[in-house]
């Protein structure tokens, strides 16, 4: 290799972003997660002056993830950090909400803690919350950072930006996408290899509104795909395994994909 291609990388080194490493971010990530749900942790606190204090440790972490980013030069990172820490009780009450969804849905499941302990779905949504916490508050790279390792631990797929209500349920989950424009309203089921997507991945359409929109109550059974901006799923549709979906449902309506199966059985002699 010639020196050219040698300066090419070194010039490279010296102009990257700098930014903590993904296991720090996502270390962080974890412990809010299990502090916020202690069935995942081992640590007891023995007075809520400790568990508050914890609180705020991880909050000042926040802060110097964000300074040590420098994405944003002229952010206030700790008063970012801390408009999202005020409101970790909307976003626990909310993951609450998945939580029961999940159980109340899941006739394998035996309690709320076996949900929050083993459910790669619940695991999927809590980084997805969080990240879109910080999302909204215009945090760089770090949600994306955070929903991805989380796709990679799962197989589920959920970009930061998408917009979904309370009661969410994933169910098995490998293989799910859900798109950066997605809105899903409450009490939405998916199972397994469900696509939320766009109909073009045209750069230029990448600030429109390019995936789905899936009202209340519906359920979207495994490997269904829906395609497009402009697609709406009608409040409490249900739609089949493998469908194929490019424009809007209405409300309370039931989509099937019509398999053509022929079974011969040998007549034994």
């Amino acid at each position: 290799m010639d020196n050219q291609f040698y300066r090419q990388i070194f010039d490279k080194h010296q102009h990257v972003e700098a930014v903590p490493s993904n296991k720090e971010i996502t270390t962080w990530a974890l412990q809010v997660i299990r502090l916020l749900f202690p069935e995942q942790a081992k640590r007891v606190y023995h007075d809520v002056h400790a568990l508050k204090d914890e609180f705020v440790r991880l909050e000042n972490e926040l802060a110097l993830i964000m300074n040590a980013t420098k994405a944003c030069q002229d952010c206030n990172n700790e008063m970012l950090a801390n408009a999202v820490f005020e409101q970790m009780p909307e976003l626990y009450d909310l993951l609450n909400t998945d939580i029961q969804a999940i159980f109340n849905g899941d006739p394998a499941a035996c309690s709320e803690f076996e949900v929050i302990r083993t459910y790669p779905g619940f695991f999927a949504i809590s980084f997805y919350r969080l990240a879109h916490s910080l999302y909204k508050h215009n945090v760089p790279l770090l949600p994306r950072i955070l929903t991805e390792y989380a796709h990679s631990k799962t197989g589920i797929d959920i970009h930061p930006a998408a917009e979904i209500d309370e009661y969410f349920y994933i169910d098995h989950g490998t293989g799910i996408v859900i798109g950066e424009s997605c809105i899903i309203g409450k009490n939405v089921k998916l199972y397994q290899g469900v696509t939320l997507g766009a109909l073009s991945v045209t750069k230029s359409l990448a600030f429109t509104k390019r995936h789905p929109t899936v009202e209340d109550n519906v359920v979207i059974y495994a490997g269904a795909t829906i395609l497009g901006g402009e697609t709406v799923i009608g409040h409490d549709s249900v739609i089949g395994g493998n469908v194929w979906l490019t424009r809007s449902v209405a409300p309370n309506s039931t989509v099937y994909h019509k398999p053509e199966i022929t079974v011969f059985n040998k007549t034994k002699v």
